[in-house]
């Protein structure tokens, strides 16, 4: 049993590296796009191998660590990143029958999952013995701990409405209509959440160039570097997913392209996160803060009264 549901892990997991592979590719082909240049096209026809290319070159490079980093943590650091990013994959449904594992309350072990993941960089930063990646690392823990209570107030909004904790249950609930319709200033408030909580610009001041090189990754280089690298991406692919889960209907989609629908909406979100990247500059580190807790906290907060009222009240 245990075999098997390994097995079912490495089935969504592996094409989950390979779409992080891509995303990679598909970021700078955009971006490229929008500032009028050309993108990566001479490994392979149309560029279409440079994430091979790119990540031979990462496993080849030499791993250098500091001499007065713990070296065990530093090691461990990247690892343990990767690792959150990937379990959080267990029970996301890409279709009726895909998935690996089904619990009732599937969302709370995502927002477990996500919690754990600041482990990672935390240790990263404090593990390299550099100002700059304590620095990246403090900034980081700050930050995705401040958009994980408006992203908990977000979701429980949300699932005062669906009505369950499960993620196959939400979906099947929006048959008829999606969620999007009645929760769309939720659907606003996640994504803006969403997008801080992966550490993505405009939010993306634990890795700002400008003032810390490269935040807590600064002092990593090679195989190490490409764990942070997947890991971050990996994340961007998972809560694009289950924006679509929660808002869009999940697979329901249109008659001619059911088959297709959960791909489509996943690639208008991933698209959107490129996008936010070109059109917005960085925001300050006070006005991230400033928008997670005196926005985000009591709107997330009211809109989760309201909802248990209204629903409370058609029950009555």
């Amino acid at each position: 049993m245990i075999l098997v549901s390994f097995i079912d892990f490495l089935l969504v997991v592996v094409p989950v590296l390979i779409a992080v592979a891509y995303l990679t590719l598909a970021e700078r082909k955009v971006m490229s796009l929008f500032q009028r240049r050309k993108g990566p096209n001479l490994v392979g026809p149309m560029g279409i191998l440079q994430p091979f290319a790119d990540a031979l070159k990462l496993l080849v490079k030499e791993i250098v660590i500091p001499v007065q980093a713990n070296k065990k943590m530093f090691i461990v650091a990247p690892i343990i990143t990767l690792c959150f990013s990937l379990l959080g994959w267990v029970f996301i449904p890409l279709r009726e029958d895909v998935l690996v594992s089904d619990i009732n309350v599937s969302i709370l072990f995502t927002l477990l999952v996500s919690a754990l993941g600041v482990y990672g960089i935390v240790i990263a930063g404090w593990s390299s013995n550099s100002k700059y990646s304590l620095l990246g690392a403090i900034r980081s823990a700050a930050q995705m701990i401040s958009y994980e209570v408006s992203l908990g107030l977000i979701i429980i909004a949300t699932v005062i409405v669906a009505g369950s904790l499960n993620y196959v249950e939400i979906i099947m609930n929006q048959e008829i209509y999606w969620n999007i319709l009645s929760c769309f200033p939720l659907l606003v408030m996640f994504y803006i959440s969403a997008v801080a909580e992966t550490n993505r610009p405009p939010f993306d001041l634990p890795e700002a160039e400008a003032e810390l090189v490269a935040g807590y990754s600064t002092e990593y280089s090679g195989i190490g570097f490409a764990m942070f690298y997947m890991g971050e991406y990996a994340n961007i692919i998972l809560i694009s997913c289950i924006t679509v889960i929660l808002y869009l209907g999940g697979w329901w989609g249109f008659i001619l392209f059911n088959q297709f629908s959960f791909v489509v909406k996943l690639s208008f979100f991933l698209i959107a996160f490129v996008w936010v990247r070109v059109a917005f500059p960085r925001f300050r580190y006070d006005q991230l803060m400033r928008l997670g807790w005196l926005v985000f906290l009591p709107v997330g907060t009211g809109i989760v009264l309201f909802n248990s009222g209204i629903i409370y009240g058609l029950n009555i």
